[in-house]
């Protein structure tokens, strides 16, 4: 996340709709990238869902027909807002969602709403078990579903420990499930024998291999005992695209984790801490795949910084007594998926900057 101040010189931040130097009220403009005043007279007005829900500060032209935001046009169901509590969790469930967008905006790619583009446009379905007991979050035909209940805390703690995760937090559901998104946009649109699928099949596994079949083995015996040598997390090993997923959602919170901490001041590089180097082979791409030395080294010295700051973050948390803020280990395999992933963001034409910026 990047570092917004207010035109009074005053810090804002992602979610602030009103400047509490000079009470001005603000939002975002997705189209800018900037935190802009709203007035009268102003040029861009405020999403519906926050002036009559308090639930987003995103801005959209004046001069729209729209009311609703880039964003919140993607909403294809919302809970029902008569329920105080359900207002609360879907508020929640938005600033998680505006996170990603913001994310995807930021490399670079196109998102349009399920409505213009009903073959590769986006839309969210955020629905509570409360009136439909059989949701489930996932990914289907650009719909992505997300349970509303897992905006609970308690609840999305409970899951977490049942399934044995080192995390899970509503912008990871989102980040995952963009990937099978993508995936299906992007990757399932190639020939058989096309580079980038070779590419993916080769750091990922075989995509065709039966999915259900994969994910009932998964959830019957667990991960491999060895895990943690070739998938970021456990679930990963369950499926090629949920390794995938897993990889994206991983290569998004790096992007993220790493534009926040630099754009707020914090220089990684100097930070002195003994740490793991990587093999040069982690930043290299498949043989299908051309890159040049130049573009390995900038990945890699990228990731490097990135391990090097969550050292920090774990050790602030430590000393807050609170548990891991980053409880994952890279290895070189990882490392190897991470760099397939930020390819195919360059060749999307994702990668609006360059590796090593901020």
């Amino acid at each position: 996340m990047q570092r917004f101040t207010c035109e009074c010189g005053n810090a804002l931040f992602f979610g602030s709709s009103r400047c509490l130097k000079c009470s001005s009220d603000v939002g975002y403009d997705p189209q800018l990238g900037a935190m802009k005043r709203v007035r009268a007279d102003s040029t861009m007005k405020r999403c519906q869902n926050g002036v009559k829900h308090n639930v987003c500060n995103w801005l959209l032209p004046a001069s729209a027909t729209a009311v609703l935001c880039l964003a919140c046009r993607m909403n294809r169901t919302i809970p029902d807002l008569s329920a105080d509590r359900n207002r609360m969790l879907w508020a929640r469930m938005e600033m998680a969602k505006r996170r990603l967008i913001y994310t995807l905006l930021r490399l670079g790619i196109g998102l349009p709403s399920k409505k213009d583009d009903p073959k590769d446009g986006l839309a969210f379905d955020i629905v509570s078990t409360l009136s439909n007991p059989t949701v489930t979050t996932g990914h289907l035909n650009g719909v992505i579903t997300v349970n509303l209940e897992e905006a609970d805390d308690s609840y999305r703690q409970f899951n977490r420990q049942q399934l044995g995760e080192s995390s899970r937090t509503l912008l990871g559901h989102f980040r995952h499930e963009s990937a099978h998104y993508l995936w299906q946009r992007q990757l399932s649109e190639l020939g058989w024998d096309d580079p980038l699928r070779l590419a993916f099949r080769e750091r990922f596994g075989d995509e065709w291999i039966d999915y259900a079949a994969a994910l009932g083995t998964y959830y019957q015996n667990g991960a491999p005992g060895d895990w943690g040598q070739n998938y970021i997390t456990a679930y990963a090993s369950s499926h090629p695209w949920e390794d995938w997923a897993e990889t994206w959602a991983h290569y998004l919170q790096i992007i993220d984790g790493l534009e926040t901490c630099e754009s707020l001041g914090i220089q990684v590089q100097f930070i002195a801490l003994p740490l793991v180097i990587l093999p040069v082979e982690s930043g290299e791409l498949p043989a299908m795949l051309s890159s040049s030395s130049a573009e390995d080294g900038e990945f890699l010295a990228w990731l490097q910084r990135w391990m090097c700051l969550s050292t920090v973050l774990n050790e602030i948390a430590s000393s807050l007594g609170e548990p891991s803020l980053y409880p994952f280990v890279i290895s070189v395999k990882a490392a190897q998926k991470l760099r397939l992933a930020h390819h195919y963001a360059q060749v999307w034409g994702l990668g609006c900057r360059k590796t090593g910026e901020a």
